[in-house]
């Protein structure tokens, strides 16, 4: 049986920034993607529309975020960059969703919003 998330090799690569809530463990299930914590680039205390414009104008493909009220708090109407909304950001229970977060990622276009369901337990 082959894991879907395996199939990240063979999606066109893309450019992922990860924000401050984002586990990091998610990267390993990402491979050939390239990926940035926004903590790289001194991006992890600034505001989602900052964030955003910052994403946009350094070509990243993908924002991956832990904060659901984005798509209230931003107008994403005309924007270049996905997003792909975790539903929770505890490593424990995020690992066991690391396909579902791959396919969501591997099937993102400019400008698309996709929230993976991720339960609390």
């Amino acid at each position: 049986m082959r894991r879907p998330f395996l199939l990240a090799q063979l999606a066109p690569l893309m450019r992922i920034l990860f924000d401050h809530g984002t586990p990091s463990g998610i990267a390993k299930a990402l491979s050939g993607h390239q990926v940035t914590e926004a903590i790289e680039r001194g991006w992890d205390r600034i505001s989602n529309g900052e964030l955003l414009e910052l994403a946009e104008a350094a070509e990243f493909d993908i924002l991956l975020t832990t904060d659901k009220g984005i798509r209230y708090q931003q107008n994403l109407h005309g924007r270049k960059i996905a997003i792909v909304v975790l539903g929770n950001s505890t490593w424990r229970v995020v690992r066991l969703y690391l396909d579902r977060i791959a396919l969501a990622v591997n099937v993102a276009t400019p400008g698309s919003y996709t929230e993976v369901e991720i339960p609390f337990n």
